[in-house]
């Protein structure tokens, strides 16, 4: 039943997209300040100078008011998938539930242990001691991640599972497939360096801030130094894990990859846009059109991203829906075919274990077996409900590129500035620093938009859409959580905002060494 105009299943995308993107606003600043504060605290344990203990402690109270907050909406994202989504936990909870329990009995207790001592260790605990803390504090913050993001990773590319069609339940049958799978470890390296550079414009702009006021100009200049350096070097890794990224979204997920650069007609020498204006999108009623206002675009580049060969074929989205002999690519009718042979195959398959028929399930068994690659396809009829919202895919991975570059670019002049001029006096850098934090967070969130909205309407990719894994609740008890976690996060938001900035505040008037 639809309540004001929605669905249960587009309440419940909603409700988790708005806990998933109020958590990830506190996750990337305390993946990168924890190992921020960890190389700011040995390089005070190495001098032994009294200003890297203060330059420490106020990061350290930044990180720390971040953590605790992103905590809490981290505990209310993971009970979602009871919640709203209990056939999704049905369907792969033998799967998705091992890394979950790994990060919260391992990863979570680490860190949280840990914290404990770097924030109530000093002048109780040895140096030496304390320094370690640091680092398993941002070792457990980053494991914690880990764990996520292979869950996240599975999702968008089953691997090392079998379903069971007695239970209906996909079964893991190697650990080791599922955690270092070529997709796991790409999503973890680029989501954590793009939360290290996240960390580090934090870093620069706060202390940007400091030098526009005159305030703590060594203090700031110090932290401004270390953020500029994690963040170049975090920038260059986040732009080859981002490359490395592409060619698996290639290989796994071809309709995101057609999204991401709004092609629709494949080609060879596929030219990559990087600058675009879509104009209009085309429909199945009105197929044939100029998506593009206008564009920009790098000859050959697209098909080298995609398989590092300039002649390679890049199929669009029509070349997906409508498939091709020629490219080996099987259509999205012919997919949706064999999905519903393979739901009825398992409907005729419980029905005969029902009566002991064996020969005749095992019959249905090899039919299902044969087409489960498609499984998912069978909830649909018409493959174009198969397409995911292009304009909203391709903006968002362009914003996220062309920031990307901007930060790195950052990066460099920053650190020339602090080596070869006064960036004191340089004030208009130090206002691209400060305004520089909101697009790093902007940059993030594009991010993921690309990674949950490109792979739409899967959430499992070609095995369970998002309308199969939703929960038999009312959308009005969806509506209700929706409005209270809204309130809720946009209130430790803002309390969040308000504390951190008092601590700015507070430090910007203390006197400098």
């Amino acid at each position: 039943m639809d309540t004001f105009g929605l669905t249960v299943v587009e309440w419940s995308r909603a409700q988790f997209a708005l806990t998933a993107m109020y958590h990830w606003i506190f996750v990337p600043l305390t993946l990168g300040t924890s190992f921020i504060v960890a190389i700011m605290m040995t390089i005070y344990v190495k001098t032994g100078k009294e200003i890297w203990k203060n330059i420490t402690k106020f990061w350290m109270t930044l990180f720390g008011i971040n953590f605790a907050i992103g905590v809490a909406t981290g505990i209310i994202l993971e009970f979602e998938f009871g919640t709203n989504w209990s056939n999704y936990s049905w369907f792969v909870g033998d799967i998705f539930g091992a890394p979950l329990a790994i990060e919260g009995i391992m990863a979570f207790f680490m860190e949280s242990t840990f914290i404990e001592i770097l924030f109530f260790g000093w002048g109780r605990v040895s140096k030496k001691f304390h320094l370690l803390s640091a680092w398993l504090v941002a070792i457990g913050s980053n494991l914690s991640a880990l764990w996520i993001l292979v869950a996240n990773a599975w999702m968008q590319n089953p691997v090392g599972t079998v379903f069971n069609p007695d239970t209906a339940r996909n079964e893991m049958t190697n650990f080791w497939d599922v955690l270092f799978s070529p997709t796991a470890v790409n999503k973890f390296l680029h989501t954590i360096s793009s939360a290290y550079v996240l960390s580090a414009i934090f870093v620069i702009g706060v202390s940007a801030w400091f030098l526009l006021k005159n305030r703590r100009i060594v203090f700031a200049k110090k932290s401004m130094l270390i953020g500029a350096v994690f963040g170049l070097i975090s920038a260059f890794y986040m732009f080859a894990t981002g490359d490395e990224s592409a060619r698996r979204v290639f290989n796994d997920q071809p309709m995101k990859f057609a999204a991401m650069e709004g092609l629709y007609d494949g080609e060879k020498n596929a030219p990559l846009v990087v600058i675009g204006l879509m104009k209009k999108v085309p429909t199945p009623e009105n197929p044939k059109m100029n998506e593009f206002a206008f564009k920009i675009e790098i000859p050959n580049m697209l098909s080298y991203m995609a398989a590092l060969d300039p002649n390679a074929f890049v199929p669009g989205v029509r070349d997906l829906v409508h498939g091709s002999e020629e490219h080996g690519i099987v259509s999205y009718y012919e997919r949706i075919r064999m999905g519903k042979l393979a739901i009825k195959a398992l409907s005729d398959y419980k029905l005969a274990k029902e009566i002991a028929s064996e020969h005749e399930a095992q019959k249905h068994l090899s039919v299902f077996n044969q087409n489960y690659k498609y499984f998912g396809y069978g909830y649909y009829n018409d493959p174009h409900h198969l397409i995911p919202n292009v304009p909203l895919v391709f903006y968002s991975f362009h914003i996220m590129v062309g920031l990307g570059t901007h930060f790195l670019i950052l990066f460099i002049v920053v650190l020339f500035f602090l080596f070869k001029r006064d960036i004191v006096k340089a004030r208009w850098l130090n206002y691209v620093s400060l305004l520089t934090i909101p697009l790093a967070y902007i940059a993030s969130q594009a991010g993921w938009m690309v990674a949950e909205f490109g792979r739409q309407p899967w959430v499992v990719q070609d095995l369970m859409p998002t309308l199969s894994a939703v929960s038999n609740i009312e959308s009005k008890s969806v509506i209700v959580t929706f409005v209270m976690f809204a309130i809720v996060f946009t209130v430790l938001l803002i309390a969040e905002i308000k504390i951190m900035l008092s601590q700015i505040v507070k430090e910007s008037k203390v006197e400098e060494d």
